[in-house]
């Protein structure tokens, strides 16, 4: 074997990596970009309220303090334990909100007279901020905890009915046709392809849902609860403590953002029309 045949395979590999991570670099450039506009303008806000004699005490909201109270946050150990507060509120409302929106969601899809009755009450409800329901949560609900899972199911529950329901919708009437004739069974019509059929639409509806939890969820921990980041935003704001105060809204941002990104990354993973 030639010293060229022995190296081709070699180069190929090589190649093929260089390819990959000049991929990774190009996807990479442009998110990169768009977060040093946004600290760009972040700093630039900061300087102009350092400069105004009279928003010269809310100087903390510059990057340099907010970053700086963001890493004591993380040393300190209690910003883990808030964090999970939330999660645990949003985690227990999306799965409220996922077990009643997806077995409505199907039911006024699949029937034709469900979706005309419920259409109107439903779209009415939709349009209700979900803090309106939070003077009837707190007198429903014993605890604050249960009060702000049930506004965080107010938010949740209906991008996911609609979604579901339009996904059953798009579903081609041959498919149901050809499983009646082979023998299925109304559980086996609904394992075997209803669910397969519109788990995208459901995971797109999760998607919205969780943005308009997550939303939600700051506000609603204003209530009388001890704990969660909503909990934190409004003690720092009492204490003026405006670094901070900007150190969970960057946390906030961060988690969100994170929270978003598992529900397209699971949307992909659903959507069998990807190769």
């Amino acid at each position: 074997m030639s010293l060229v045949d022995s190296a081709a395979p070699r180069l190929a590999a090589q190649f093929r990596v260089s390819s990959w991570l000049q991929q990774r670099l190009v996807a990479l450039a442009y998110p990169a970009c768009g977060i040093s506009i946004l600290l760009a303008l972040w700093w630039l806000g900061g300087y102009l309220i350092n400069r105004n004699p009279d928003l010269v005490a809310f100087s903390a909201f510059a990057p340099a303090p907010t970053f700086e109270a963001l890493v004591a946050l993380v040393a300190g150990g209690d910003l883990w334990q808030t964090i999970a507060s939330s999660l645990y509120r949003i985690l227990a409302g999306l799965c409220w909100g996922i077990a009643i929106g997806v077995p409505v969601g199907v039911l006024v899809g699949y029937v034709g007279p469900a979706m005309k009755i419920a259409n109107v009450p439903f779209q009415f409800l939709r349009m209700i901020s979900p803090l309106a329901w939070m003077p009837i949560a707190v007198l429903a609900f014993y605890t604050w905890d249960a009060a702000i899972i049930f506004l965080i199911v107010m938010a949740t529950v209906w991008p996911i009915i609609f979604s579901t329901a339009h996904g059953v919708r798009r579903i081609d009437p041959n498919w149901f046709k050809v499983a009646r004739n082979l023998g299925a069974s109304p559980p086996q019509m609904l394992l075997r392809i209803v669910l397969p059929a519109i788990m995208t639409d459901v995971m797109a509806g999760i998607r919205m849902a969780v943005g308009v939890a997550w939303v939600v969820l700051v506000p609603a921990e204003y209530l009388g609860v001890t704990s969660g980041l909503g909990y934190a935003i409004n003690d720092a704001r009492d204490i003026l403590a405006y670094d901070t105060l900007a150190a969970i809204v960057v946390v906030i941002g961060i988690i969100g953002y994170g929270l978003d990104s598992i529900c397209n990354i699971l949307i992909q993973r659903f959507n069998w029309h990807v190769e």
